[in-house]
Protein backbone atom coordinates (compact mmCIF):
# COMPACT_ATOMS: atom_id res chain seq x y z
CA UNK A 1 0.00 0.00 0.00
CA UNK A 2 1.50 2.91 -0.93
CA UNK A 3 1.29 6.52 0.14
CA UNK A 4 1.62 9.65 -0.50
CA UNK A 5 2.13 13.51 1.19
CA UNK A 6 -3.16 13.21 5.67
CA UNK A 7 -5.03 9.40 8.02
CA UNK A 8 -3.48 4.53 4.39
CA UNK A 9 -2.53 2.81 3.52
CA UNK A 10 -2.69 5.40 5.60
CA UNK A 11 -3.08 6.84 7.07
CA UNK A 12 -4.54 7.72 7.46
CA UNK A 13 -3.65 10.60 6.64
CA UNK A 14 -2.75 8.18 7.55
CA UNK A 15 -1.96 7.15 5.18
CA UNK A 16 0.52 7.44 1.91
CA UNK A 17 4.05 8.99 0.90
CA UNK A 18 5.73 12.35 0.13
CA UNK A 19 3.50 15.33 -1.32
CA UNK A 20 6.13 15.55 -4.54
CA UNK A 21 5.15 12.11 -5.63
CA UNK A 22 1.50 12.59 -4.94
CA UNK A 23 1.41 15.42 -7.27
CA UNK A 24 3.31 13.83 -9.86
CA UNK A 25 0.34 11.00 -10.21
CA UNK A 26 -1.87 13.31 -11.18
CA UNK A 27 -3.93 11.26 -14.32
CA UNK A 28 -3.66 13.32 -18.00
CA UNK A 29 -7.00 13.51 -18.88
CA UNK A 30 -7.96 10.54 -21.09
CA UNK A 31 -7.62 10.87 -24.90
CA UNK A 32 -11.80 11.03 -26.68
CA UNK A 33 -12.44 7.80 -28.65
CA UNK A 34 -12.62 7.97 -32.25
CA UNK A 35 -16.03 8.80 -33.89
CA UNK A 36 -16.28 5.03 -35.24
CA UNK A 37 -15.59 4.07 -31.86
CA UNK A 38 -17.40 6.31 -29.56
CA UNK A 39 -20.55 4.14 -29.83
CA UNK A 40 -19.08 1.09 -27.95
CA UNK A 41 -18.29 3.43 -25.03
CA UNK A 42 -19.83 2.36 -22.30
CA UNK A 43 -21.57 5.22 -20.04
CA UNK A 44 -19.55 6.08 -16.74
CA UNK A 45 -21.15 3.71 -14.09
CA UNK A 46 -20.74 7.42 -11.86
CA UNK A 47 -20.55 10.88 -12.50
CA UNK A 48 -17.33 12.50 -12.97
CA UNK A 49 -15.23 14.23 -10.05
CA UNK A 50 -14.80 17.51 -10.13
CA UNK A 51 -11.76 19.26 -11.53
CA UNK A 52 -10.06 21.69 -9.49
CA UNK A 53 -7.91 24.52 -10.97
CA UNK A 54 -4.60 23.77 -11.59
CA UNK A 55 -1.82 25.59 -9.72
CA UNK A 56 -0.59 27.48 -12.34
CA UNK A 57 -3.71 29.76 -12.23
CA UNK A 58 -2.87 30.65 -8.13
CA UNK A 59 -3.04 34.34 -8.53
CA UNK A 60 -0.05 36.36 -8.13
CA UNK A 61 -1.11 38.59 -5.36
CA UNK A 62 -1.56 38.72 -1.70
CA UNK A 63 -4.12 36.33 -1.57
CA UNK A 64 -2.52 33.99 -3.67
CA UNK A 65 0.97 33.89 -1.63
CA UNK A 66 -1.60 32.75 1.07
CA UNK A 67 -2.87 29.78 -1.40
CA UNK A 68 0.55 28.60 -2.02
CA UNK A 69 1.65 29.06 1.89
CA UNK A 70 -1.52 26.78 2.00
CA UNK A 71 -0.43 24.02 -0.18
CA UNK A 72 3.25 24.16 1.73
CA UNK A 73 1.70 23.18 5.16
CA UNK A 74 -0.66 20.74 3.78
CA UNK A 75 2.27 18.85 1.56
CA UNK A 76 4.99 19.50 4.17
CA UNK A 77 3.09 19.98 7.68
CA UNK A 78 5.60 18.53 9.99
CA UNK A 79 8.12 21.88 8.38
CA UNK A 80 5.44 24.01 8.15
CA UNK A 81 3.15 23.88 11.02
CA UNK A 82 5.44 21.90 13.26
CA UNK A 83 4.47 23.68 16.11
CA UNK A 84 1.03 21.72 15.97
CA UNK A 85 1.91 18.27 14.90
CA UNK A 86 3.06 15.27 17.06
CA UNK A 87 3.93 12.75 14.12
CA UNK A 88 5.81 12.67 11.02
CA UNK A 89 2.97 12.57 8.68
CA UNK A 90 1.41 15.44 6.96
CA UNK A 91 -1.34 16.12 5.43
CA UNK A 92 -0.89 15.04 2.21
CA UNK A 93 -0.84 10.98 3.39
CA UNK A 94 -4.38 11.21 3.66
CA UNK A 95 -5.47 13.21 1.01
CA UNK A 96 -2.96 12.21 -1.89
CA UNK A 97 -2.19 14.76 -4.77
CA UNK A 98 -1.90 17.71 -2.88
CA UNK A 99 -5.55 17.53 -1.78
CA UNK A 100 -6.78 16.96 -5.31
CA UNK A 101 -7.59 13.33 -5.58
CA UNK A 102 -11.00 12.31 -5.94
CA UNK A 103 -11.49 9.25 -3.59
CA UNK A 104 -8.51 10.65 -1.42
CA UNK A 105 -11.02 12.98 0.51
CA UNK A 106 -9.81 15.70 -1.45
CA UNK A 107 -10.08 19.37 0.16
CA UNK A 108 -12.05 21.18 -3.07
CA UNK A 109 -15.02 17.73 -1.36
CA UNK A 110 -14.84 19.08 2.10
CA UNK A 111 -14.49 22.71 2.01
CA UNK A 112 -17.98 23.33 0.36
CA UNK A 113 -19.57 20.95 2.63
CA UNK A 114 -18.66 23.04 6.11
CA UNK A 115 -20.19 23.69 8.45
CA UNK A 116 -21.69 20.90 9.13
CA UNK A 117 -22.83 18.56 11.78
CA UNK A 118 -20.52 15.61 12.96
CA UNK A 119 -21.49 13.23 15.20
CA UNK A 120 -17.88 12.83 16.18
CA UNK A 121 -17.85 15.77 18.35
CA UNK A 122 -22.18 16.13 18.52
CA UNK A 123 -22.06 19.67 17.15
CA UNK A 124 -22.18 21.58 13.84
CA UNK A 125 -18.03 22.59 12.88
CA UNK A 126 -17.01 25.29 10.52
CA UNK A 127 -14.22 24.32 8.04
CA UNK A 128 -11.46 25.48 10.53
CA UNK A 129 -13.11 23.39 13.44
CA UNK A 130 -13.11 19.67 11.20
CA UNK A 131 -9.24 21.16 10.27
CA UNK A 132 -8.54 21.56 14.45
CA UNK A 133 -9.77 17.89 14.38
CA UNK A 134 -7.01 16.65 11.72
CA UNK A 135 -3.99 18.15 13.79
CA UNK A 136 -5.56 16.31 16.77
CA UNK A 137 -6.04 13.20 15.58
CA UNK A 138 -4.50 12.26 12.55
CA UNK A 139 -1.53 14.73 13.33
CA UNK A 140 -1.37 13.47 16.96
CA UNK A 141 -0.71 17.24 18.09
CA UNK A 142 -2.43 19.93 18.98
CA UNK A 143 -5.27 22.36 17.17
CA UNK A 144 -4.56 25.54 16.36
CA UNK A 145 -6.42 28.20 17.85
CA UNK A 146 -9.33 29.21 15.32
CA UNK A 147 -7.89 32.26 13.63
CA UNK A 148 -4.38 30.90 13.49
CA UNK A 149 -2.57 31.75 10.37
CA UNK A 150 -1.63 27.90 9.51
CA UNK A 151 -5.55 27.50 9.63
CA UNK A 152 -6.00 30.63 7.22
CA UNK A 153 -3.57 29.47 5.15
CA UNK A 154 -5.24 25.97 5.14
CA UNK A 155 -8.12 27.11 4.38
CA UNK A 156 -7.08 29.34 1.53
CA UNK A 157 -6.34 26.99 -0.16
CA UNK A 158 -8.96 24.50 0.20
CA UNK A 159 -11.15 27.58 -1.05
CA UNK A 160 -9.40 28.02 -4.17
CA UNK A 161 -9.53 24.40 -4.79
CA UNK A 162 -13.19 24.29 -4.55
CA UNK A 163 -13.41 27.13 -7.34
CA UNK A 164 -16.48 26.87 -9.07
CA UNK A 165 -17.75 23.84 -6.73
CA UNK A 166 -21.27 24.18 -5.85
CA UNK A 167 -21.83 24.41 -2.39
CA UNK A 168 -23.84 21.79 0.12
CA UNK A 169 -23.85 19.44 -2.68
CA UNK A 170 -22.09 15.65 -2.01
CA UNK A 171 -19.74 15.70 -5.45
CA UNK A 172 -18.86 12.71 -6.94
CA UNK A 173 -15.12 11.67 -5.46
CA UNK A 174 -15.14 13.36 -2.04
CA UNK A 175 -14.51 11.41 1.02
CA UNK A 176 -13.45 7.86 0.24
CA UNK A 177 -15.48 5.35 -0.56
CA UNK A 178 -17.48 2.98 0.79
CA UNK A 179 -16.04 -0.66 0.47
CA UNK A 180 -18.85 -3.37 0.56
CA UNK A 181 -18.19 -6.16 3.46
CA UNK A 182 -16.67 -8.65 1.86
CA UNK A 183 -17.33 -12.49 1.72
CA UNK A 184 -15.27 -13.53 4.40
CA UNK A 185 -14.95 -11.68 7.82
CA UNK A 186 -11.78 -9.17 8.04
CA UNK A 187 -8.18 -11.35 9.09
CA UNK A 188 -4.98 -9.87 10.50
CA UNK A 189 -3.45 -12.74 9.02
CA UNK A 190 -4.42 -12.52 5.48
CA UNK A 191 -4.22 -8.55 5.53
CA UNK A 192 -0.20 -9.42 7.06
CA UNK A 193 0.32 -11.25 3.66
CA UNK A 194 -1.60 -8.81 1.77
CA UNK A 195 0.73 -5.70 3.30
CA UNK A 196 4.07 -7.80 2.98
CA UNK A 197 3.21 -8.32 -0.56
CA UNK A 198 1.21 -5.10 -1.68
CA UNK A 199 2.26 -2.63 0.88
CA UNK A 200 5.83 -3.25 2.79
CA UNK A 201 8.02 -1.98 -0.53
CA UNK A 202 6.93 1.76 0.52
CA UNK A 203 6.25 1.43 3.94
CA UNK A 204 8.27 -1.44 5.23
CA UNK A 205 8.64 -4.58 6.72
CA UNK A 206 7.63 -3.21 10.38
CA UNK A 207 5.40 -0.56 8.49
CA UNK A 208 7.37 2.77 10.03
CA UNK A 209 7.49 4.01 6.26
CA UNK A 210 11.12 5.19 5.22
CA UNK A 211 12.90 8.44 5.51
CA UNK A 212 15.32 10.10 2.97
CA UNK A 213 17.62 13.03 3.43
CA UNK A 214 15.63 13.84 6.50
CA UNK A 215 12.18 13.81 5.03
CA UNK A 216 9.23 11.41 5.85
CA UNK A 217 9.07 9.82 2.53
CA UNK A 218 6.50 7.33 3.05
CA UNK A 219 5.00 7.49 6.14
CA UNK A 220 4.54 5.15 9.30
CA UNK A 221 0.66 3.09 9.51
CA UNK A 222 1.04 2.57 13.09
CA UNK A 223 3.53 2.82 16.42
CA UNK A 224 4.38 6.42 17.86
CA UNK A 225 4.57 8.53 14.52
CA UNK A 226 1.68 7.88 13.28
CA UNK A 227 -1.97 8.87 13.75
CA UNK A 228 -3.48 8.41 17.11
CA UNK A 229 -6.87 6.04 17.82
CA UNK A 230 -8.76 9.35 17.19
CA UNK A 231 -8.25 9.23 14.06
CA UNK A 232 -10.47 8.53 11.38
CA UNK A 233 -8.07 6.06 9.74
CA UNK A 234 -8.19 4.57 12.57
CA UNK A 235 -11.74 2.77 11.96
CA UNK A 236 -10.93 -0.41 9.65
CA UNK A 237 -14.25 0.48 7.41
CA UNK A 238 -12.21 4.43 6.33
CA UNK A 239 -9.21 2.87 6.28
CA UNK A 240 -10.83 -0.47 3.55
CA UNK A 241 -12.18 2.97 1.73
CA UNK A 242 -8.81 4.59 1.64
CA UNK A 243 -6.95 1.40 0.29
CA UNK A 244 -9.44 0.27 -1.99
CA UNK A 245 -9.40 3.53 -3.91
CA UNK A 246 -5.94 4.87 -3.62
CA UNK A 247 -3.42 1.98 -2.66
CA UNK A 248 -0.92 0.56 -3.92
CA UNK A 249 0.45 4.31 -4.57
CA UNK A 250 -1.08 4.60 -8.45
CA UNK A 251 -2.61 1.17 -8.35
CA UNK A 252 -5.88 2.00 -6.51
CA UNK A 253 -8.68 -0.02 -7.55
CA UNK A 254 -6.75 -3.30 -8.39
CA UNK A 255 -7.03 -4.82 -4.53
CA UNK A 256 -10.23 -6.90 -4.21
CA UNK A 257 -12.37 -5.38 -1.86
CA UNK A 258 -11.80 -8.71 0.63
CA UNK A 259 -7.85 -7.49 0.19
CA UNK A 260 -9.12 -3.91 1.05
CA UNK A 261 -10.93 -5.19 4.49
CA UNK A 262 -8.11 -7.55 5.37
CA UNK A 263 -4.84 -5.50 5.12
CA UNK A 264 -7.08 -2.29 6.76
CA UNK A 265 -7.58 -4.94 9.89
CA UNK A 266 -3.82 -5.65 9.92
CA UNK A 267 -2.83 -2.08 9.64
CA UNK A 268 -5.36 -0.86 12.22
CA UNK A 269 -4.31 -4.48 14.15
CA UNK A 270 -1.36 -2.57 15.81
CA UNK A 271 -0.67 0.13 18.90
CA UNK A 272 -0.61 3.71 18.19
CA UNK A 273 -0.35 7.12 20.23
CA UNK A 274 -3.45 6.94 22.76
CA UNK A 275 -6.79 8.93 22.18
CA UNK A 276 -6.89 12.14 23.49
CA UNK A 277 -10.39 12.08 24.65
CA UNK A 278 -8.83 9.04 26.81
CA UNK A 279 -11.44 8.67 29.57
CA UNK A 280 -8.76 6.60 31.89
CA UNK A 281 -9.28 3.48 30.77
CA UNK A 282 -9.16 1.53 27.89
CA UNK A 283 -13.12 -0.09 28.67
CA UNK A 284 -14.45 3.18 29.39
CA UNK A 285 -12.82 5.04 26.07
CA UNK A 286 -14.13 2.02 24.05
CA UNK A 287 -17.54 2.42 25.13
CA UNK A 288 -17.67 6.37 25.01
CA UNK A 289 -15.73 6.79 21.29
CA UNK A 290 -15.15 3.40 19.43
CA UNK A 291 -18.18 1.06 20.20
CA UNK A 292 -18.53 0.35 16.61
CA UNK A 293 -18.13 -3.18 15.20
CA UNK A 294 -15.03 -1.35 12.89
CA UNK A 295 -12.65 -0.05 15.28
CA UNK A 296 -10.47 -2.50 16.99
CA UNK A 297 -9.77 0.21 19.96
CA UNK A 298 -9.99 -1.77 23.04
CA UNK A 299 -10.09 -5.31 21.67
CA UNK A 300 -7.81 -8.04 21.48
CA UNK A 301 -5.20 -8.48 19.10
CA UNK A 302 -2.64 -11.19 19.35
CA UNK A 303 -2.95 -11.48 23.11
CA UNK A 304 -2.72 -7.79 22.84
CA UNK A 305 -5.28 -5.05 24.31
CA UNK A 306 -5.01 -2.86 21.89
CA UNK A 307 -5.02 0.98 23.75
CA UNK A 308 -3.34 -0.05 26.98
CA UNK A 309 0.02 0.56 25.40
CA UNK A 310 -0.64 2.82 23.88
CA UNK A 311 2.00 6.23 24.09
CA UNK A 312 0.56 9.25 25.42
CA UNK A 313 -1.58 11.72 22.49
CA UNK A 314 1.44 13.73 21.23
CA UNK A 315 3.76 11.60 23.21
CA UNK A 316 6.43 11.66 20.11
CA UNK A 317 5.83 15.19 19.40
CA UNK A 318 8.35 17.36 17.44
CA UNK A 319 7.33 20.42 18.02
CA UNK A 320 4.11 20.63 19.74
CA UNK A 321 4.80 22.31 23.34
CA UNK A 322 1.53 21.63 24.85
CA UNK A 323 -0.43 18.23 25.11
CA UNK A 324 -3.28 17.79 22.51
CA UNK A 325 -6.52 19.46 23.42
Amino acid sequence: MKFSTSVGLAVAGVLVGAGAAYVALRPAAPAAPPPAAAAAVAAPASPAAFVPPLDSLIPNDEFGQEVRRGQQIFTQTGLYAKQYTGNTLACANCHIDAGRLAHSAPLWGAYVSYPAYRSKNKRVNTFQERMQGCFRFSMNGRAPPLGDPVLVALESYAYWLSTGAPVNVALAGRGYPKVPKPAMAPDYARGQGVFTQHCAVCHGPDGQGQRAAGAQVFPPLWGPESFNWGAGMGDVANAAGFIKANMPLGLGGTLSDQDAWDVATFMDGHERPQDPRFAGTVEKTRALYHEGPTSLYGTTVNGVLLGAHAVPPGGSTRGAGSPPR
